[in-house]
C-alpha cells in the first residue's frame, strides 16, 4: 500500500511538470497565432517546375530557374546517370517575433520552463527615432522532405528522405540574438556596412524581382535588405512580411556558414551535395504558408530578396495573423539513375 502511494505522488510530481512547462510558455508576451500545414491543399505545387534534362526543360515553367548543366548524361564516378533538375520542397521555418511561437505547429507556444529566448519581444512602434523601424525575430527550422514523406516519388535517390523533425531552435542559440557574437561567423560584414556597398543592392532588388537574384552580391538580400548581420535583428524593418524574408534569407545563409546546409545545384551538385559556405540565392525560393498560404500565381514561391510589394496585401492579419510561416523550396540537380 505504501508502494502505491509513492507511486502515486511521483506520478503527480511528473504531471505537474509536465503541464507546468507550457503555462510558462504561455505566460510569455504575445499569444501565439497559426495552423498546421495542409500538405494537399496548403502546398504550391507549381513551384516543383521546371523540371529539365541537361540543358532542355521537360516540363516548362514560366517561375525563373537557374542554370542546368548542358549535356543530359552525366558520370558520378562509374556510374552513368541523366543530369536532371527540379524544385523539392525540403524545409518549412516558423519566423516569429514571439520567442517560442511553433507557427507551422498550430500556433503552439513551448519553452523549456525556464527564462531563454525573451531578448526579442517588441517589434516595430509609432513612438518615432531609431527603433521605430527596429524588429527581432526567432526561427524554427524543420526538416519537411514532403514528396519523399508522401510517397509521390517512389524509388527516386535523388529526393531528400527522412521525416518531419525540428531541426534548428534560434532560442537558444546565442549568436541569434546579439550581432556583436554574430561577427564570429560572419567578420566580413564590416566590409559591405556602408552605403555604397547598400545602395548596389538596388541592383539585386531588380534582378530578384525580374528574374533571380545576382549570387555574385552575396551581401544583399535583394528588395529586403542587407544580409548582415546574420541573425534575426531587423533595423530597417516595414512590414511583417519583407521583415521575416529577411530574416528567413539570413538565417539560411547562416546555416550555410556554418556548414549545416550545402549546396545541391549546378553541375557540382550532380553527384552529391557540396560545401557552400557562402549561400547561392539562387538555390532557394520561400513560399507562405502561414497566416494565409500562397499557392498559386507569379509570387508563390518567389526567389531570395523579391520586392514583396506583391506579397504583403492580405498575408498579414492584425492581432491574430502576425506570426510567418514558409515553406522552403530547394533547387537539386542530380545525375539519376
Amino acid at each position: 500500500m505504501m508502494h502505491l502511494r509513492k507511486l502515486a505522488l511521483v506520478l503527480a510530481a511528473i504531471l505537474g511538470l509536465a503541464t507546468a512547462t507550457p503555462a510558462m510558455a504561455d505566460a510569455g508576451p504575445g499569444r501565439c497565432t497559426g495552423s498546421f500545414v495542409n500538405p494537399i491543399t496548403d502546398i504550391c505545387w507549381s513551384c516543383l517546375f521546371p523540371i529539365s534534362i541537361g540543358g532542355l526543360d521537360i516540363w516548362p515553367s514560366s517561375r525563373p530557374d537557374p542554370d542546368n548543366p548542358d549535356l543530359p548524361v552525366c558520370l558520378c564516378g562509374l556510374r552513368p546517370g541523366i543530369a536532371m533538375g527540379f524544385w523539392e520542397p525540403v524545409r518549412l521555418a516558423d519566423v516569429s517575433m514571439k520567442p517560442w511561437c511553433f507557427v507551422n505547429l498550430g500556433g503552439m507556444k513551448l519553452g523549456p520552463g525556464f527564462d531563454i529566448g525573451f531578448r526579442s519581444i517588441s517589434g516595430p512602434s509609432a513612438v518615432g527615432g531609431a527603433s521605430q523601424y527596429y524588429s527581432s525575430w526567432h526561427v524554427h527550422w524543420y526538416a519537411y522532405p514532403l514528396i519523399y514523406w508522401m510517397e509521390i516519388v517512389a524509388d527516386f535517390l535523388c529526393l531528400e528522405s527522412g521525416s518531419i523533425d525540428i531541426l534548428y531552435i534560434s532560442e537558444i542559440d546565442p549568436l541569434w540574438q546579439d550581432s556583436e557574437l554574430t561577427a564570429i561567423i560572419n567578420p566580413e560584414a564590416v566590409l559591405f556596412a556602408n552605403p555604397l556597398a547598400l545602395a548596389a543592392c538596388a541592383a539585386d532588388c531588380v534582378a530578384s524581382t525580374a528574374k533571380l537574384p545576382i549570387d555574385e552580391m552575396f551581401w544583399c538580400a535583394g528588395c529586403q535588405g542587407s544580409m548582415y548581420p546574420m541573425n534575426g535583428n531587423v533595423s530597417a524593418s516595414i512590414g511583417h512580411v519583407q521583415a521575416s524574408r529577411l530574416v528567413l534569407s539570413r538565417f539560411a545563409y547562416k546555416l550555410h556558414r556554418e556548414l549545416v546546409s550545402w549546396g545541391t545545384m549546378g553541375s557540382k551538385g550532380l553527384c552529391g551535395k557540396y560545401l557552400m559556405p557562402v549561400m547561392r540565392k539562387q538555390q532557394y525560393r520561400f513560399q507562405a504558408t502561414n497566416p494565409n498560404p500562397a499557392t498559386s500565381g507569379r509570387y508563390a514561391c518567389p526567389p531570395v530578396g523579391a520586392s514583396t510589394t506583391f506579397q504583403s496585401a492580405g498575408q498579414v492579419i492584425p492581432a491574430i495573423g502576425e506570426d510567418m510561416g514558409y515553406l522552403v523550396w530547394r533547387k537539386r540537380n542530380c545525375c539519376a539513375l
